[in-house]
């Protein structure tokens, strides 16, 4: 029997983070450092899950998907192709920095990954809001003199959030989180940021961090995605993000209610941002991000009113092959 599969997390400081997580989420952060992410589901050379309980308990998720690929992500899947998704939490206690990523046609060029993610908002503190996507008429020559007398903010959207808000933000649009939210962000397998400008903040090392000027403006003039916009409703079910890279539905179930998945279908993550759910002897709660493979069968019961996010549409040969 093909088991459900979660994993240890895998934190990481940044200047910006905190310790909220181990009171949101109830868990134990190491050090006295603050922690911005927390990576829940990973496989990149520099970071790796591994399994926590189960039979494949401590196998790193490259090694699975090396021995047991068409198991996890179905018989057509490249072995030698890493996990598509890479899945965080975000403690955004303080504002992060404008940036972008690079879309697919030119991010090999400039030396990085595309990056499409979708920000899930689990809490959000009075007056949180996020900035994406440029203003009319603002193109790469505008926000480049914005820069000059730092006032690139006022070009950017600024979208007031609340829980329970959902964000897609494609390769290429300009972006930043505002301190006082906390976000689970489900993204494309990429750690290529292009930092544009930071507010003056220097690093954990005490020494401004890099800036990426000429990446960035490449990508704006690449860029061909729509402007975000804020999902925000109350549906039991809901699709939060729909796009080539993957595709995210929301549902809110009551004490008692199932959510079940065959096997042979696809493979899912599932993550749970409010409740408790078991699956057979699996226990999960607000926080838990587990990965159901290809070839399993799994049911979940919500012991308490919860929600969860179910994460598919990444496991095509075809996506595979981009």
């Amino acid at each position: 029997m093909t088991p459900l599969l979660k994993f240890k997390p895998v934190y990481q400081e940044r200047v910006w983070g905190g310790r909220g997580l181990e009171l949101f989420l109830g868990r134990k952060l190491p050090g006295s450092t603050p922690i911005g992410e927390s990576w829940e589901l990973v496989d990149r050379v520099e970071a790796q899950s591994l399994v926590e309980g189960g039979p494949w308990s401590g196998r790193s998720l490259r090694e699975l998907m090396t021995a047991r690929g068409a198991e996890i992500m179905g018989p057509s899947w490249p072995q030698n192709r890493p996990f598509p998704i890479l899945v965080k939490w975000l403690d955004c206690r303080e504002r992060l920095s404008l940036q972008v990523h690079p879309p697919a046609s030119i991010a090999a060029k400039l030396g990085g990954e595309p990056k499409t993610e979708n920000w899930y908002v689990a809490r959000a503190e009075p007056g949180a809001a996020v900035l994406a996507g440029l203003k009319p008429g603002v193109d790469s020559a505008v926000f480049r003199e914005a820069l000059k007398d730092n006032s690139a903010e006022s070009l950017v959207h600024r979208l007031p959030t609340q829980a329970g808000d959902s964000l897609l933000i494609h390769s290429g649009v300009m972006h930043a989180i505002d301190g006082g939210n906390m976000i689970l962000e489900i993204q494309q397998n990429s750690d290529t940021t292009y930092r544009v400008y930071d507010w003056g903040r220097v690093g954990l090392d005490g020494k401004p961090r890099a800036m990426h000027v000429e990446q960035s403006m490449a990508s704006l003039e690449a860029n061909t995605a729509p402007a975000p916009a804020l999902v925000r409703t109350v549906e039991k079910t809901v699709v939060l993000a729909e796009c080539r890279e993957f595709h995210i539905t929301r549902h809110r179930l009551g004490r008692g209610e199932n959510l079940s998945f065959n096997p042979g279908e696809q493979a899912r993550i599932f993550s749970v941002v409010g409740g408790r759910l078991t699956a057979g002897e699996v226990s999960l709660t607000l926080g838990d991000n587990a990965l159901l493979p290809f070839a399993g069968k799994f049911v979940f019961t919500a012991t308490e009113d919860s929600q969860v996010l179910v994460t598919d549409g990444f496991s095509s040969l075809e996506k595979a092959k981009a």
